[in-house]
């Protein structure tokens, strides 16, 4: 492949049509799934409407799997795997994306409403890496769900619809902003002060409150428990809880069973004059699991058992029940093997150890408005195809997950078989940056595993960009792997 030119170049008419199409069904995926859980939901829909079955379902039953047949699974909607069974004997290994569905993001707190000032805001906590002051000012949404106590699920989506209210962080007028101004970047909006402004129009009394014909207050009705005179003092608050109640049947006390993820407001949108990129919100990694799911859903029945894995948490540290460091993708590889005749535990561990990975995250684009940061000849570029880090870490590879270089020879010579650009990169310069994903936790199974992913610029921001072309070469390059890849070590 012409290494030293970009995907427009290389492209034909007949591509150019399909990376349109891809890309139109990209920005769908990326407007449908701004949580774990809309992720999880959307490519549950798109898994079924290809073929697959529900691993569980088929384990209840005592099904029996085949060659050829398709099942997944997910942990509590928030994490997802995908098996197409293929040729080979499935201790020979698998071939596996494994990408994260989770972004950067402000998270409601569990006792999180108050009034201020004739205010209602919500109180929050922001999750993963964020440089806190993007996020002021502009129109934000709240999805998620709440889990009554009698196990009821309401699904919140707010401030997606043109008809629907959107949400503000205020930020300080410039006027008055003096202190504020000497701040570091990481202190001139504080955490704390990241909280979601809700509404300011009070409740009104009911009319059973005020005065009786004769100018005498009603006895009775004016008997108010503790919580209604707390709430005779915060009026707007008083008014949002109202608000909630006959639109979601919710309470304040059920903010402690729920999961409420605060995104920006809209649509992803193509960019630029010649509409060659992608603005939208959740890049990292969406860009990566979509592009993987595309893949794993276009293949026919493949060699080595194809896989694709999407999990939660990788931005936190991918610990918790649906993080890559549970056991979930493990014991739904288990429940596989033993529904193909292979219930041991030996026959898991030879199946982990040979398989193959792409662990698919973003990579940092080289942006020439911040070129010091980089490294030219080891920086990931837009429009120049899927991008491999042979290492990540931070600080002298640490934390890293180093690939071995016979299997990046062996992703070398599939990929340009099959006429796939490719490009190689670091996180930055040497000291100054680094990264991590879930690359180093598959490969304590002691299988082989690169990260490979798409360069996007504005990592972590609000809204991230990405090339049109990348997107649809991301496609076919998981594609390429999923049904070429095979176990270097000639098994």
């Amino acid at each position: 492949m012409a290494r030293d030119k970009t995907l427009w170049e290389l492209y034909t008419d007949e591509q150019l049509q399909e990376m349109e199409q891809v890309g139109a069904r990209y920005r769908q995926c990326l407007d449908q799934g701004k949580t774990e859980r809309e992720c999880v939901r959307l490519s549950v829909e798109m898994a079924r409407a290809a073929g697959y079955r529900s691993l569980k379902e088929c384990v209840k039953e005592g099904v029996s799997l085949k060659t050829g047949d398709k099942v997944y699974a997910d942990y509590n909607g928030k994490c997802l795997v995908l098996y197409h069974i293929g040729q080979e004997p499935i201790e020979n290994g698998m071939n596996i994306l494994g990408a994260h569905i989770d972004s950067p993001r402000i998270d409601v707190k569990q006792n999180p409403l108050y009034e201020n000032t004739g205010y209602a805001y919500l109180d929050t906590h922001y999750y993963g890496g964020i440089k806190k002051y993007q996020w002021v000012t502009i129109p934000l949404a709240i999805h998620g769900v709440v889990i009554k106590k009698d196990g009821t699920k309401v699904d919140i989506v707010i401030g997606e619809n043109e008809d629907e209210p959107v949400f503000a962080i205020t930020d300080l007028l410039i006027h008055l902003a003096g202190k504020q101004m000497t701040k570091t970047g990481s202190t001139v909006i504080e955490g704390e002060g990241l909280d979601l402004l809700v509404g300011s129009i009070p409740q009104k009394k009911d009319d059973d409150e005020k005065s009786d014909a004769d100018g005498n207050a009603d006895a009775e009705d004016k008997k108010l428990t503790d919580e209604e005179k707390k709430l005779a003092k915060t009026p707007v608050k008083a008014n949002i809880l109202r608000l909630l109640k006959e639109t979601y049947d919710i309470e304040e006390e059920d903010f402690l069973s729920a999961e409420l993820e605060i995104v920006p407001a809209g649509k992803a949108r193509e960019l630029g004059f010649d509409r060659s990129m992608i603005l939208s919100y959740g890049q990292d990694d969406r860009i990566c699991a979509f592009t993987s799911l595309m893949a794993m859903l276009d293949i026919n029945t493949p060699k080595r058992t194809a896989c694709c894995l999407l999990v939660d948490k990788e931005e936190v540290g991918s610990q918790g029940a649906s993080g890559m460091q549970s056991r979930f993708f493990e014991n739904m590889t288990a429940e596989l093997l033993a529904l193909m005749g292979y219930p041991s535990a030996l026959s898991l561990r030879r199946t982990l150890q040979n398989s193959s990975m792409l662990s698919s995250d973003v990579s940092a684009g080289l942006d020439p408005m911040y070129a010091d940061v980089f490294e030219p000849k080891n920086a990931a570029y837009l429009n120049k195809g899927v991008v491999f880090n042979k290492f990540t870490g931070a600080r002298g590879k640490s934390g890293s997950n180093d690939a071995n270089p016979e299997f990046m020879a062996a992703i070398r010579r599939i990929l340009d078989e099959n006429q796939v650009q490719f490009q190689t990169a670091e996180l930055g310069k040497v000291d100054v940056g680094g990264g991590g994903t879930i690359a180093y936790i598959m490969a304590n199974y002691g299988m082989e595993v690169i990260d490979c992913g798409l360069a996007v610029l504005c990592m972590h921001a609000p809204m991230e960009v990405s090339s049109k072309a990348d997107v649809y070469e991301g496609v076919r390059a998981y594609k390429v792997f999923l049904e070429n890849m095979t176990n270097i070590y000639g098994l």
